[in-house]
Protein backbone atom coordinates (compact mmCIF):
# COMPACT_ATOMS: atom_id res chain seq x y z
CA UNK A 1 0.00 0.00 0.00
CA UNK A 2 1.30 3.48 -0.90
CA UNK A 3 -0.39 5.35 1.96
CA UNK A 4 -2.51 8.04 0.31
CA UNK A 5 -3.99 7.29 -3.12
CA UNK A 6 -1.79 8.47 -5.99
CA UNK A 7 -3.37 10.09 -9.06
CA UNK A 8 -1.87 9.70 -12.52
CA UNK A 9 -3.27 11.77 -15.41
CA UNK A 10 -2.77 10.71 -19.02
CA UNK A 11 -3.33 13.28 -21.75
CA UNK A 12 -2.70 13.12 -25.48
CA UNK A 13 -1.29 15.54 -28.01
CA UNK A 14 -0.52 16.04 -31.73
CA UNK A 15 -3.29 13.70 -32.89
CA UNK A 16 -6.01 11.44 -31.54
CA UNK A 17 -5.98 7.61 -31.62
CA UNK A 18 -2.40 7.32 -30.35
CA UNK A 19 -3.36 4.65 -27.84
CA UNK A 20 -3.75 6.48 -24.51
CA UNK A 21 -6.05 3.68 -23.35
CA UNK A 22 -3.50 0.94 -24.08
CA UNK A 23 -0.64 2.92 -22.51
CA UNK A 24 -2.79 3.61 -19.42
CA UNK A 25 -3.79 -0.05 -19.18
CA UNK A 26 -0.16 -1.14 -19.67
CA UNK A 27 1.10 1.12 -16.89
CA UNK A 28 -1.70 -0.13 -14.66
CA UNK A 29 -0.73 -3.73 -15.45
CA UNK A 30 2.90 -3.07 -14.52
CA UNK A 31 1.92 -1.44 -11.22
CA UNK A 32 -0.50 -4.28 -10.50
CA UNK A 33 2.26 -6.80 -11.25
CA UNK A 34 4.28 -5.14 -8.46
CA UNK A 35 1.47 -5.77 -5.98
CA UNK A 36 -0.27 -2.39 -6.07
CA UNK A 37 -4.03 -1.95 -6.40
CA UNK A 38 -4.92 0.08 -9.49
CA UNK A 39 -8.02 1.32 -11.28
CA UNK A 40 -8.37 3.39 -14.46
CA UNK A 41 -11.04 5.86 -15.46
CA UNK A 42 -11.81 7.60 -18.76
CA UNK A 43 -12.93 11.21 -19.05
CA UNK A 44 -14.72 11.75 -22.38
CA UNK A 45 -15.17 15.36 -23.54
CA UNK A 46 -18.29 14.78 -25.66
CA UNK A 47 -21.65 16.09 -24.44
CA UNK A 48 -23.52 12.78 -24.73
CA UNK A 49 -24.29 11.51 -21.22
CA UNK A 50 -22.79 8.15 -22.21
CA UNK A 51 -21.97 6.32 -25.48
CA UNK A 52 -25.13 4.19 -25.20
CA UNK A 53 -27.02 6.21 -27.82
CA UNK A 54 -24.02 6.66 -30.14
CA UNK A 55 -23.84 4.87 -33.48
CA UNK A 56 -20.87 2.44 -33.54
CA UNK A 57 -19.57 4.32 -36.59
CA UNK A 58 -19.21 7.35 -34.30
CA UNK A 59 -17.51 5.76 -31.33
CA UNK A 60 -16.96 2.04 -31.85
CA UNK A 61 -18.23 -0.49 -29.36
CA UNK A 62 -20.31 0.51 -26.34
CA UNK A 63 -18.89 -1.43 -23.39
CA UNK A 64 -21.16 -2.41 -20.47
CA UNK A 65 -19.97 -2.79 -16.87
CA UNK A 66 -21.23 -5.11 -14.13
CA UNK A 67 -23.34 -2.32 -12.61
CA UNK A 68 -24.99 -1.56 -15.95
CA UNK A 69 -23.07 1.51 -17.09
CA UNK A 70 -22.79 2.03 -20.85
CA UNK A 71 -19.20 3.19 -21.28
CA UNK A 72 -16.32 3.90 -23.63
CA UNK A 73 -14.64 0.88 -25.25
CA UNK A 74 -11.38 1.71 -23.46
CA UNK A 75 -12.93 0.34 -20.26
CA UNK A 76 -12.87 -3.03 -22.02
CA UNK A 77 -9.10 -2.70 -22.35
CA UNK A 78 -8.82 -1.77 -18.68
CA UNK A 79 -10.74 -4.89 -17.62
CA UNK A 80 -8.98 -7.21 -20.09
CA UNK A 81 -5.55 -6.07 -18.86
CA UNK A 82 -6.25 -5.87 -15.12
CA UNK A 83 -8.91 -8.59 -14.71
CA UNK A 84 -10.68 -6.12 -12.38
CA UNK A 85 -14.30 -4.98 -12.94
CA UNK A 86 -14.96 -1.32 -13.70
CA UNK A 87 -18.12 0.63 -12.86
CA UNK A 88 -20.16 3.75 -13.57
CA UNK A 89 -17.44 5.77 -11.81
CA UNK A 90 -14.79 4.67 -14.32
CA UNK A 91 -16.25 6.61 -17.26
CA UNK A 92 -17.32 10.23 -17.06
CA UNK A 93 -18.53 12.43 -19.93
CA UNK A 94 -18.99 16.16 -20.27
CA UNK A 95 -22.72 15.45 -20.64
CA UNK A 96 -22.82 13.79 -17.22
CA UNK A 97 -20.73 16.53 -15.62
CA UNK A 98 -23.03 19.28 -16.87
CA UNK A 99 -26.14 17.25 -16.08
CA UNK A 100 -24.98 16.80 -12.47
CA UNK A 101 -24.16 20.50 -12.09
CA UNK A 102 -27.48 21.62 -13.59
CA UNK A 103 -29.37 19.20 -11.32
CA UNK A 104 -27.58 20.68 -8.31
CA UNK A 105 -28.43 24.20 -9.48
CA UNK A 106 -32.11 23.27 -9.84
CA UNK A 107 -32.09 21.89 -6.29
CA UNK A 108 -30.62 25.16 -5.03
CA UNK A 109 -27.37 23.61 -3.81
CA UNK A 110 -25.27 26.58 -5.02
CA UNK A 111 -27.22 28.97 -2.75
CA UNK A 112 -28.14 31.35 -5.56
CA UNK A 113 -24.60 31.84 -6.86
CA UNK A 114 -23.82 32.24 -10.57
CA UNK A 115 -22.87 28.79 -11.91
CA UNK A 116 -19.65 28.91 -13.94
CA UNK A 117 -17.15 26.58 -15.61
CA UNK A 118 -14.67 27.54 -12.88
CA UNK A 119 -15.22 26.54 -10.13
CA UNK A 120 -18.47 24.59 -10.53
CA UNK A 121 -17.77 22.45 -13.61
CA UNK A 122 -14.12 21.88 -12.64
CA UNK A 123 -15.15 21.01 -9.08
CA UNK A 124 -17.59 18.40 -10.42
CA UNK A 125 -14.82 16.95 -12.62
CA UNK A 126 -12.46 16.81 -9.62
CA UNK A 127 -15.16 15.15 -7.50
CA UNK A 128 -15.58 12.44 -10.16
CA UNK A 129 -11.83 11.93 -10.54
CA UNK A 130 -11.41 11.47 -6.77
CA UNK A 131 -14.53 9.31 -6.28
CA UNK A 132 -12.57 6.11 -6.93
CA UNK A 133 -9.69 7.21 -4.70
CA UNK A 134 -12.04 7.92 -1.79
CA UNK A 135 -13.01 4.24 -1.65
CA UNK A 136 -9.68 3.63 0.04
CA UNK A 137 -8.98 0.41 -1.85
CA UNK A 138 -6.75 1.72 -4.63
CA UNK A 139 -3.10 2.71 -4.42
CA UNK A 140 -3.33 4.32 -7.86
CA UNK A 141 -6.12 5.96 -9.84
CA UNK A 142 -5.09 6.45 -13.46
CA UNK A 143 -7.24 9.00 -15.29
CA UNK A 144 -7.18 9.06 -19.08
CA UNK A 145 -8.51 12.24 -20.75
CA UNK A 146 -10.09 11.61 -24.14
CA UNK A 147 -9.38 13.78 -27.15
CA UNK A 148 -6.31 15.91 -27.79
CA UNK A 149 -4.79 18.82 -25.88
CA UNK A 150 -5.94 21.98 -27.62
CA UNK A 151 -9.49 20.75 -28.21
CA UNK A 152 -11.99 23.30 -26.88
CA UNK A 153 -14.08 20.60 -25.18
CA UNK A 154 -11.03 19.29 -23.25
CA UNK A 155 -10.21 22.61 -21.58
CA UNK A 156 -12.25 22.11 -18.36
CA UNK A 157 -10.60 18.71 -17.84
CA UNK A 158 -7.10 20.11 -18.24
CA UNK A 159 -7.96 22.91 -15.81
CA UNK A 160 -9.27 20.36 -13.30
CA UNK A 161 -6.01 18.40 -13.65
CA UNK A 162 -4.00 21.62 -13.11
CA UNK A 163 -5.90 22.28 -9.90
CA UNK A 164 -5.58 18.69 -8.65
CA UNK A 165 -1.84 18.58 -9.35
CA UNK A 166 -1.47 21.72 -7.25
CA UNK A 167 -3.69 20.38 -4.46
CA UNK A 168 -2.24 16.85 -4.35
CA UNK A 169 1.41 17.82 -4.66
CA UNK A 170 3.58 14.71 -4.77
CA UNK A 171 0.51 12.46 -4.86
CA UNK A 172 -0.25 13.46 -8.46
CA UNK A 173 1.64 13.00 -11.70
CA UNK A 174 1.00 13.89 -15.35
CA UNK A 175 1.87 11.76 -18.39
CA UNK A 176 1.56 13.23 -21.89
CA UNK A 177 1.35 10.94 -24.92
CA UNK A 178 2.54 12.45 -28.21
CA UNK A 179 3.55 11.45 -31.72
CA UNK A 180 6.99 11.51 -33.34
CA UNK A 181 6.07 11.57 -37.04
CA UNK A 182 8.48 10.00 -39.55
CA UNK A 183 9.28 11.96 -42.70
CA UNK A 184 10.18 9.49 -45.43
CA UNK A 185 11.68 12.24 -47.63
CA UNK A 186 14.35 12.98 -45.03
CA UNK A 187 14.31 9.58 -43.33
CA UNK A 188 14.01 10.99 -39.83
CA UNK A 189 11.67 11.33 -36.86
CA UNK A 190 10.59 14.88 -36.06
CA UNK A 191 10.29 16.17 -32.49
CA UNK A 192 8.72 19.56 -33.25
CA UNK A 193 5.06 18.39 -32.99
CA UNK A 194 5.83 17.00 -29.51
CA UNK A 195 7.46 20.27 -28.48
CA UNK A 196 4.41 22.24 -29.65
CA UNK A 197 2.04 19.85 -27.88
CA UNK A 198 3.88 20.26 -24.59
CA UNK A 199 3.95 24.03 -25.14
CA UNK A 200 0.14 23.93 -25.56
CA UNK A 201 -0.18 21.95 -22.32
CA UNK A 202 2.15 24.37 -20.51
CA UNK A 203 0.03 27.31 -21.68
CA UNK A 204 -2.86 25.68 -19.79
CA UNK A 205 -0.77 25.44 -16.63
CA UNK A 206 0.15 21.73 -16.72
CA UNK A 207 3.78 20.61 -16.87
CA UNK A 208 3.97 16.93 -17.89
CA UNK A 209 6.22 14.84 -15.65
CA UNK A 210 6.64 12.05 -18.23
CA UNK A 211 6.40 12.01 -22.02
CA UNK A 212 5.45 8.85 -23.88
CA UNK A 213 6.35 9.22 -27.54
CA UNK A 214 4.59 7.06 -30.12
CA UNK A 215 6.82 6.18 -33.04
CA UNK A 216 6.94 3.72 -35.92
CA UNK A 217 10.76 3.88 -36.09
CA UNK A 218 13.30 3.62 -33.23
CA UNK A 219 14.41 6.89 -31.66
CA UNK A 220 18.00 7.76 -32.55
CA UNK A 221 20.73 8.53 -30.03
CA UNK A 222 20.34 11.94 -28.43
CA UNK A 223 16.67 12.33 -29.33
CA UNK A 224 15.43 11.71 -25.81
CA UNK A 225 17.84 14.32 -24.50
CA UNK A 226 16.68 16.83 -27.12
CA UNK A 227 13.00 16.30 -26.25
CA UNK A 228 13.80 16.48 -22.52
CA UNK A 229 15.65 19.80 -22.97
CA UNK A 230 12.82 21.50 -24.87
CA UNK A 231 9.99 20.01 -22.79
CA UNK A 232 11.34 20.45 -19.24
CA UNK A 233 11.49 16.75 -18.34
CA UNK A 234 14.32 14.39 -17.44
CA UNK A 235 15.77 12.32 -20.32
CA UNK A 236 14.78 9.08 -18.56
CA UNK A 237 11.23 10.42 -18.34
CA UNK A 238 11.02 10.44 -22.14
CA UNK A 239 9.57 7.02 -22.94
CA UNK A 240 9.72 5.48 -26.40
CA UNK A 241 6.48 3.73 -27.42
CA UNK A 242 7.25 1.92 -30.65
CA UNK A 243 4.51 0.32 -32.74
CA UNK A 244 3.81 -3.14 -31.33
CA UNK A 245 2.83 -6.40 -32.99
CA UNK A 246 -0.17 -6.69 -30.63
CA UNK A 247 -1.67 -4.56 -27.86
CA UNK A 248 -0.60 -7.28 -25.42
CA UNK A 249 3.08 -6.52 -26.18
CA UNK A 250 2.77 -2.95 -24.89
CA UNK A 251 3.13 -3.71 -21.14
CA UNK A 252 6.41 -5.48 -21.84
CA UNK A 253 7.62 -2.63 -24.07
CA UNK A 254 6.73 -0.12 -21.34
CA UNK A 255 8.54 -2.30 -18.78
CA UNK A 256 11.63 -2.29 -20.98
CA UNK A 257 11.45 1.52 -21.06
CA UNK A 258 11.00 1.51 -17.24
CA UNK A 259 7.82 3.59 -17.36
CA UNK A 260 6.56 2.12 -14.09
CA UNK A 261 9.91 2.66 -12.34
CA UNK A 262 10.00 6.33 -13.36
CA UNK A 263 6.38 6.77 -12.19
CA UNK A 264 7.11 5.20 -8.80
CA UNK A 265 10.24 7.31 -8.30
CA UNK A 266 8.46 10.55 -9.20
CA UNK A 267 5.67 9.73 -6.74
CA UNK A 268 8.24 9.15 -4.00
CA UNK A 269 7.61 5.40 -3.65
CA UNK A 270 10.94 3.76 -2.82
CA UNK A 271 10.32 0.17 -1.75
CA UNK A 272 8.36 -2.11 -4.06
CA UNK A 273 8.62 -5.72 -5.23
CA UNK A 274 9.70 -6.85 -8.68
CA UNK A 275 6.98 -7.12 -11.30
CA UNK A 276 5.52 -10.61 -11.70
CA UNK A 277 4.39 -10.88 -15.32
CA UNK A 278 4.72 -14.65 -15.60
CA UNK A 279 1.03 -15.19 -16.34
CA UNK A 280 1.08 -12.40 -18.92
CA UNK A 281 4.15 -13.74 -20.73
CA UNK A 282 2.69 -17.26 -20.68
CA UNK A 283 -0.44 -15.92 -22.42
CA UNK A 284 1.73 -14.09 -24.98
CA UNK A 285 3.71 -17.26 -25.70
CA UNK A 286 0.52 -19.25 -26.37
CA UNK A 287 -0.88 -16.38 -28.41
CA UNK A 288 2.23 -15.92 -30.57
CA UNK A 289 3.29 -19.56 -30.87
CA UNK A 290 0.06 -21.43 -31.69
CA UNK A 291 0.12 -25.13 -32.54
CA UNK A 292 -2.51 -24.68 -35.22
CA UNK A 293 -5.04 -22.28 -36.69
CA UNK A 294 -8.78 -22.09 -37.22
CA UNK A 295 -10.99 -19.88 -39.40
CA UNK A 296 -14.08 -18.32 -37.83
CA UNK A 297 -16.57 -16.03 -39.53
CA UNK A 298 -17.82 -12.97 -37.64
CA UNK A 299 -21.13 -11.93 -39.21
CA UNK A 300 -22.30 -8.39 -38.48
CA UNK A 301 -23.37 -5.16 -40.11
CA UNK A 302 -20.46 -3.01 -38.86
CA UNK A 303 -17.59 -5.27 -39.98
CA UNK A 304 -15.89 -2.47 -41.90
CA UNK A 305 -15.38 -0.86 -38.47
CA UNK A 306 -13.54 -3.48 -36.41
CA UNK A 307 -13.85 -1.40 -33.19
CA UNK A 308 -17.61 -2.05 -33.23
CA UNK A 309 -16.81 -5.66 -32.22
CA UNK A 310 -13.66 -4.96 -30.18
CA UNK A 311 -14.55 -7.14 -27.17
CA UNK A 312 -15.63 -10.05 -29.39
CA UNK A 313 -12.39 -9.94 -31.35
CA UNK A 314 -10.32 -9.87 -28.15
CA UNK A 315 -12.40 -12.68 -26.58
CA UNK A 316 -11.70 -14.84 -29.66
CA UNK A 317 -7.98 -14.06 -29.29
CA UNK A 318 -8.06 -15.01 -25.59
CA UNK A 319 -9.89 -18.26 -26.40
CA UNK A 320 -7.48 -19.01 -29.22
CA UNK A 321 -4.49 -18.63 -26.89
CA UNK A 322 -6.19 -20.86 -24.32
CA UNK A 323 -6.59 -23.51 -27.03
CA UNK A 324 -3.05 -22.78 -28.34
CA UNK A 325 -4.61 -22.02 -31.73
CA UNK A 326 -4.52 -18.90 -33.89
CA UNK A 327 -8.04 -17.65 -34.61
CA UNK A 328 -8.29 -16.14 -38.09
CA UNK A 329 -11.40 -13.98 -38.30
CA UNK A 330 -13.24 -13.65 -41.60
CA UNK A 331 -15.27 -10.44 -41.34
CA UNK A 332 -18.59 -11.05 -43.12
CA UNK A 333 -20.99 -8.16 -43.83
CA UNK A 334 -24.48 -9.41 -43.03
CA UNK A 335 -26.10 -6.88 -45.37
CA UNK A 336 -24.29 -8.45 -48.33
CA UNK A 337 -25.21 -12.05 -47.51
CA UNK A 338 -27.86 -13.73 -49.65
CA UNK A 339 -28.99 -17.35 -50.13
CA UNK A 340 -27.16 -17.29 -53.49
CA UNK A 341 -23.73 -16.26 -52.18
CA UNK A 342 -23.91 -17.76 -48.67
CA UNK A 343 -21.88 -20.89 -49.53
CA UNK A 344 -19.13 -18.82 -51.09
CA UNK A 345 -19.07 -16.28 -48.24
CA UNK A 346 -19.10 -18.85 -45.41
CA UNK A 347 -17.51 -21.87 -47.10
CA UNK A 348 -14.38 -23.24 -45.47
CA UNK A 349 -15.16 -21.73 -42.07
CA UNK A 350 -14.90 -23.91 -38.98
CA UNK A 351 -17.09 -21.67 -36.85
CA UNK A 352 -19.66 -18.91 -37.35
CA UNK A 353 -20.34 -16.15 -34.83
CA UNK A 354 -23.33 -13.88 -35.40
CA UNK A 355 -22.77 -10.57 -33.69
CA UNK A 356 -25.09 -8.34 -31.63
CA UNK A 357 -26.68 -5.14 -32.92
CA UNK A 358 -29.88 -3.13 -33.23
CA UNK A 359 -32.35 -2.46 -36.03
CA UNK A 360 -33.45 -4.37 -39.11
CA UNK A 361 -30.48 -3.62 -41.39
CA UNK A 362 -28.56 -6.81 -42.20
CA UNK A 363 -30.99 -9.04 -40.28
CA UNK A 364 -31.90 -11.32 -43.18
CA UNK A 365 -28.21 -11.94 -43.87
CA UNK A 366 -27.69 -12.97 -40.26
CA UNK A 367 -30.64 -15.34 -40.49
CA UNK A 368 -29.21 -16.87 -43.71
CA UNK A 369 -25.82 -17.32 -41.99
CA UNK A 370 -27.49 -19.11 -39.07
CA UNK A 371 -29.41 -21.40 -41.38
CA UNK A 372 -26.12 -22.27 -43.11
CA UNK A 373 -24.50 -23.06 -39.73
CA UNK A 374 -27.47 -25.16 -38.61
CA UNK A 375 -27.89 -27.17 -41.82
CA UNK A 376 -24.16 -27.70 -42.41
CA UNK A 377 -23.47 -28.51 -38.75
CA UNK A 378 -20.88 -25.73 -38.40
CA UNK A 379 -20.20 -24.67 -34.78
CA UNK A 380 -22.23 -21.54 -34.06
CA UNK A 381 -22.29 -18.83 -31.39
CA UNK A 382 -25.03 -16.18 -31.46
CA UNK A 383 -24.74 -13.18 -29.16
CA UNK A 384 -27.77 -11.05 -28.15
CA UNK A 385 -29.37 -10.20 -31.53
CA UNK A 386 -27.41 -13.17 -32.92
CA UNK A 387 -29.31 -15.44 -30.50
CA UNK A 388 -32.60 -13.78 -31.41
CA UNK A 389 -31.91 -14.32 -35.13
CA UNK A 390 -31.27 -18.01 -34.38
CA UNK A 391 -34.72 -18.22 -32.79
CA UNK A 392 -36.32 -16.50 -35.80
CA UNK A 393 -34.49 -18.76 -38.26
CA UNK A 394 -35.59 -21.89 -36.40
CA UNK A 395 -39.20 -20.68 -36.25
CA UNK A 396 -39.26 -19.99 -39.97
CA UNK A 397 -37.38 -22.97 -41.36
CA UNK A 398 -38.01 -25.73 -38.80
CA UNK A 399 -41.32 -24.85 -37.15
CA UNK A 400 -42.74 -23.65 -40.47
CA UNK A 401 -43.78 -20.16 -39.33
CA UNK A 402 -42.49 -18.42 -42.46
CA UNK A 403 -43.49 -14.95 -41.21
CA UNK A 404 -41.91 -15.31 -37.74
CA UNK A 405 -39.96 -12.27 -36.64
CA UNK A 406 -39.01 -9.98 -33.77
CA UNK A 407 -41.36 -7.13 -32.90
CA UNK A 408 -38.27 -4.90 -33.12
CA UNK A 409 -38.15 -5.58 -36.88
CA UNK A 410 -41.87 -6.00 -37.52
CA UNK A 411 -44.23 -4.69 -34.86
CA UNK A 412 -47.28 -6.56 -36.22
CA UNK A 413 -45.66 -9.91 -37.03
CA UNK A 414 -48.08 -12.85 -36.78
CA UNK A 415 -45.44 -14.96 -35.00
CA UNK A 416 -43.57 -12.67 -32.53
CA UNK A 417 -41.06 -15.26 -31.34
CA UNK A 418 -38.92 -12.36 -30.08
CA UNK A 419 -40.83 -9.58 -28.31
CA UNK A 420 -40.19 -6.52 -26.16
CA UNK A 421 -39.81 -7.16 -22.45
CA UNK A 422 -42.82 -6.04 -20.39
CA UNK A 423 -40.85 -3.52 -18.33
CA UNK A 424 -39.55 -1.89 -21.54
CA UNK A 425 -42.96 -1.15 -23.07
CA UNK A 426 -43.64 2.06 -21.14
CA UNK A 427 -40.12 3.50 -21.62
CA UNK A 428 -39.72 6.40 -24.05
CA UNK A 429 -36.15 7.62 -23.51
CA UNK A 430 -33.36 5.72 -25.30
CA UNK A 431 -30.34 6.40 -23.10
CA UNK A 432 -29.57 4.03 -20.23
CA UNK A 433 -33.02 2.40 -20.31
CA UNK A 434 -32.30 -1.09 -21.64
CA UNK A 435 -31.81 -4.19 -19.53
CA UNK A 436 -28.23 -3.39 -18.55
CA UNK A 437 -25.55 -4.99 -16.39
CA UNK A 438 -25.12 -8.35 -14.70
CA UNK A 439 -28.03 -10.76 -14.18
CA UNK A 440 -28.02 -14.38 -12.91
CA UNK A 441 -28.66 -17.38 -15.14
CA UNK A 442 -29.22 -21.04 -14.24
CA UNK A 443 -27.87 -23.63 -16.71
CA UNK A 444 -29.20 -27.13 -17.32
CA UNK A 445 -26.78 -29.90 -16.31
CA UNK A 446 -25.08 -31.50 -19.31
CA UNK A 447 -25.83 -28.68 -21.76
CA UNK A 448 -22.97 -27.41 -23.89
CA UNK A 449 -23.06 -24.09 -22.03
CA UNK A 450 -22.95 -25.81 -18.64
CA UNK A 451 -20.06 -28.02 -19.76
CA UNK A 452 -18.17 -24.94 -20.99
CA UNK A 453 -18.74 -22.96 -17.76
CA UNK A 454 -18.24 -26.03 -15.54
CA UNK A 455 -20.97 -24.70 -13.22
CA UNK A 456 -24.75 -24.42 -13.12
CA UNK A 457 -25.19 -20.84 -11.93
CA UNK A 458 -23.58 -17.94 -13.78
CA UNK A 459 -23.85 -14.16 -13.99
CA UNK A 460 -23.48 -12.29 -17.28
CA UNK A 461 -23.89 -8.75 -18.57
CA UNK A 462 -26.86 -7.66 -20.68
CA UNK A 463 -27.71 -4.87 -23.11
CA UNK A 464 -31.09 -5.37 -24.81
CA UNK A 465 -34.81 -4.60 -24.89
CA UNK A 466 -36.20 -7.71 -26.59
CA UNK A 467 -36.42 -11.30 -25.34
CA UNK A 468 -37.42 -14.81 -26.34
CA UNK A 469 -41.24 -15.00 -26.25
CA UNK A 470 -42.08 -17.74 -23.74
CA UNK A 471 -45.48 -18.26 -25.39
CA UNK A 472 -43.65 -20.37 -27.99
CA UNK A 473 -41.38 -22.18 -25.51
CA UNK A 474 -42.96 -25.66 -25.68
CA UNK A 475 -43.12 -25.59 -29.48
CA UNK A 476 -39.38 -24.86 -29.69
CA UNK A 477 -38.50 -27.51 -27.10
CA UNK A 478 -40.50 -30.19 -28.92
CA UNK A 479 -38.74 -29.39 -32.22
CA UNK A 480 -35.23 -29.49 -30.69
CA UNK A 481 -34.25 -25.91 -29.78
CA UNK A 482 -33.76 -26.14 -26.02
CA UNK A 483 -33.81 -23.31 -23.45
CA UNK A 484 -30.77 -24.48 -21.46
CA UNK A 485 -30.25 -21.24 -19.54
CA UNK A 486 -32.92 -19.14 -17.82
CA UNK A 487 -33.06 -16.27 -15.36
CA UNK A 488 -34.11 -17.87 -12.03
CA UNK A 489 -36.36 -14.94 -11.06
CA UNK A 490 -38.04 -13.89 -14.31
CA UNK A 491 -37.80 -17.22 -16.19
CA UNK A 492 -36.58 -15.27 -19.25
CA UNK A 493 -34.64 -17.49 -21.66
CA UNK A 494 -30.94 -16.60 -21.64
CA UNK A 495 -29.36 -19.53 -23.54
CA UNK A 496 -30.68 -21.72 -26.36
CA UNK A 497 -29.02 -24.79 -27.91
CA UNK A 498 -29.88 -27.19 -30.70
CA UNK A 499 -30.39 -30.75 -29.60
CA UNK A 500 -28.81 -32.52 -32.59
CA UNK A 501 -25.91 -30.27 -33.55
CA UNK A 502 -22.16 -30.50 -32.75
CA UNK A 503 -22.11 -27.01 -31.13
CA UNK A 504 -24.95 -24.52 -31.60
CA UNK A 505 -25.34 -21.99 -28.77
CA UNK A 506 -27.20 -18.68 -28.68
CA UNK A 507 -26.98 -16.36 -25.66
CA UNK A 508 -29.08 -13.30 -24.88
CA UNK A 509 -26.25 -11.73 -22.86
CA UNK A 510 -22.79 -10.47 -23.87
CA UNK A 511 -20.11 -12.95 -22.75
CA UNK A 512 -17.41 -10.99 -24.58
CA UNK A 513 -17.48 -8.26 -21.90
CA UNK A 514 -16.08 -10.62 -19.26
CA UNK A 515 -13.22 -12.20 -21.19
CA UNK A 516 -9.76 -11.18 -19.91
CA UNK A 517 -6.16 -12.22 -20.49
CA UNK A 518 -6.11 -13.94 -17.08
CA UNK A 519 -9.55 -15.56 -17.54
CA UNK A 520 -10.57 -16.22 -21.15
CA UNK A 521 -14.34 -16.57 -21.31
CA UNK A 522 -15.37 -20.26 -21.09
CA UNK A 523 -18.07 -19.92 -23.75
CA UNK A 524 -15.59 -18.54 -26.27
CA UNK A 525 -13.05 -21.19 -25.25
CA UNK A 526 -15.71 -23.89 -25.85
CA UNK A 527 -16.73 -22.33 -29.18
CA UNK A 528 -13.14 -22.17 -30.46
CA UNK A 529 -12.52 -25.73 -29.26
CA UNK A 530 -15.59 -26.88 -31.22
CA UNK A 531 -14.34 -25.01 -34.29
CA UNK A 532 -10.96 -26.74 -33.99
CA UNK A 533 -12.78 -30.10 -33.89
CA UNK A 534 -14.75 -29.07 -36.98
CA UNK A 535 -11.53 -28.16 -38.81
CA UNK A 536 -9.98 -31.53 -37.96
CA UNK A 537 -13.13 -33.31 -39.11
CA UNK A 538 -13.22 -31.35 -42.38
CA UNK A 539 -9.53 -32.09 -43.02
CA UNK A 540 -10.08 -35.84 -42.49
CA UNK A 541 -12.80 -35.82 -45.15
CA UNK A 542 -10.72 -34.12 -47.81
CA UNK A 543 -9.79 -36.37 -50.75
CA UNK A 544 -6.14 -37.33 -51.03
CA UNK A 545 -4.22 -35.50 -53.76
CA UNK A 546 -2.22 -37.92 -55.87
CA UNK A 547 0.30 -37.07 -58.54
Amino acid sequence: MTGSTKYIFVTGGVTSSLGKGIVSASLAKLLQARGFTVTIQKLDPYINVDPGTLNPYEHGECYVTEDGAETDLDLGHYERFLDTPTSQANNVTTGRIYQNVINKERRGEFLGKTVQVIPHITDEIKRNIQALGRKGIYDFVITEVGGTVGDIESLPYIEAIRQLKWEKGKDALSIHLTLLPFLSTTGELKTKPTQHSVKELLSLGVQPDILVCRTEHPMVKGMKEKIALFCNVEPRAVIESADAETIYDVPLLMQREQLDVVVLEKLGIEHYPDADLSQWTAFLRRYKEPKGEVHIGLVGKYVELKDAYKSIKEALDHAGAENETKVNIRWVHSEKLTPKNIAKQLGGLSGILVAPGFGHRGIEGKIDAIRYARENRVPFLGICLGMQCAVIEFARNVLGHSTANSTEMEANTTYPVIAMMEEQKSIENKGGTMRLGAYPCKLIEGSKAQIAYKKNSISERHRHRYEFNNAYLEEFKTAGMLPVGTNPQTKLVEVVELKDHPWFVGVQYHPEYKSTVAKPHPLFVGFVKAAIGQAVLAASHKPLVTS
